[in-house]
């Protein structure tokens, strides 16, 4: 059996193309590359009914994915997560079809296990035995266990105000980790050097092609779990935007095989006031960001202040007439509260942000009731303690609880 129907690497800014069956990073122009399929090929051998009877992980759409044999994949059951509808936050936001995809409830909890899982692959695949990559958390950690699991060794370089458990993730996998005082792209400078000196892989956002082809399968999912009929707004929490990205490669590639058909999902790039170089960007009609100087955010995972693949995220955003939006710090905090208080769901700072940029554009009738709206929870809440003070009385044993009022 054929496992994957992979083509070849293109770059999209020079139409450059490479062979996959070697490690590629950027194209010589200095763009990222991305993956193509023989989709016609796909289209004569698979049919979208015929994946109901597949396992349910992303390797479900493994003819779509870059890994050539079925032995080099590496793989927790990842993907699949829940599309689920939030009927009293929807009620009190005035969101009718309000949704959460809730991508917590993968391993290592957040969805950066979708691009470990394929990027880790591939890199077995194709040979290689040390990586490198800069992180704000959640990547790293999911690419330490999942290179752990390849046997693949790993020097993971992130921020030293990163949140802990991602620290001791990294740690616990027996990768080689650094701290540094400084931001994302100051780790990145760090691995640069340890990619150029020691010759390593660089596993970096969007310097290798396949982390991506791991997030694209959060557009396949929505489409298959929505019954191959899209919803109107698809709201995402931006830092590298490769989540973005992908799931604007998935639906041109569902569009290119038949199995979805009509008008594509607006996408909204949702980024904090503290550090939004794609909503500047968006706002001043340009096609790449600046470099945003200070950035500062507690949702860490979207505190990237110059985005190598920003060029992607807003083609994704004008191709279907979506937008870029920023919110305030309160406002996610506020956020993250209401989903939980209304629907029993702890999510993280990042995808809070996605509910409170939901909230503006329902006010200023961008959404409208009637449509269709998914929002990205892209981890879990617990893996970021320091987010919320707790108050609460304390007691003494046998104490007896007294109330402000009668309930």
């Amino acid at each position: 059996m054929t496992y994957s129907m992979i083509s070849h690497l293109s770059c999209p800014k020079c139409n450059e193309t490479y062979l996959s069956n070697t490690i590629q990073q950027l194209c010589k122009c200095g763009s990222p590359l991305l993956v193509d399929y023989k989709l016609d090929e796909v289209k004569k051998r698979v049919t979208k009914e015929e994946l109901k009877s597949r396992p349910y992980s992303l390797w479900r759409y493994h003819e779509l994915l870059p890994v050539e044999h079925e032995e080099h994949v590496i793989s927790f059951e990842e993907g699949m997560t829940p599309l689920s509808k939030l009927p009293f936050l929807g009620k009190q936001m005035g969101i009718s079809n309000l949704y959460i995809k809730d991508e917590g409830l993968v391993p290592t909890g957040s969805f950066k296990a979708r691009g470990a899982s394929v990027g880790i692959s591939k890199a077995k695949e194709l040979g290689v035995k040390h990586l490198a990559m800069p992180t704000n958390g959640n990547a790293g950690a999911a690419w330490s266990l999942y290179a752990a699991k390849a046997q693949i060794e790993a020097y993971i370089v992130m921020p030293e105000d990163a949140p802990e458990i991602t620290r001791k993730e990294v740690s616990i996998s027996g990768a080689q980790l650094f701290l540094v005082n400084g931001l994302i792209s100051d780790a990145g400078k760090i691995v640069a050097d340890l990619v150029k000196e020691r010759c390593f892989y660089d596993a970096s956002t969007l310097k290798e092609p396949y982390r991506i082809e791991g997030k694209k399968t959060m557009g396949y999912e929505i489409a298959e779990q929505m019954n191959w009929e899209l919803p109107d707004v698809i709201l995402y929490p931006t830092g590298g935007g490769v989540g973005l990205i992908g799931i604007y490669k998935a639906l041109l590639e569902l569009q290119q095989l038949g199995w979805i058909s009509g008008k594509l999902p607006r996408l909204v790039a949702v980024q904090s006031e503290g550090c939004a170089p794609i909503v500047r960007a968006y706002q001043e009609g340009e096609t790449e960001s600046e470099f945003w100087e200070n950035s500062e955010t507690h949702a860490f995972g979207i505190n990237v202040p110059k985005a190598i693949g920003d060029f992607l995220v807003l083609d994704a955003i004008y191709q279907t007439e979506g937008c870029a939006v920023a919110v305030s710090e309160d406002e996610i905090r506020e956020a993250q509260r209401d989903v939980a208080k209304e629907e029993g769901q702890f999510i993280c700072p990042e995808g809070a942000a996605t509910f409170a940029a939901a909230k503006h554009l329902r006010e200023s009738n961008w959404i409208h009731d009637s449509d269709r709206v998914v929002c990205l929870n892209t981890g879990l809440g617990i893996k970021y303690p320091d987010a919320f003070e707790v108050e609460a009385p304390l007691l003494e044993p046998y104490e007896r609880v007294s109330f402000s009022q009668e309930n």
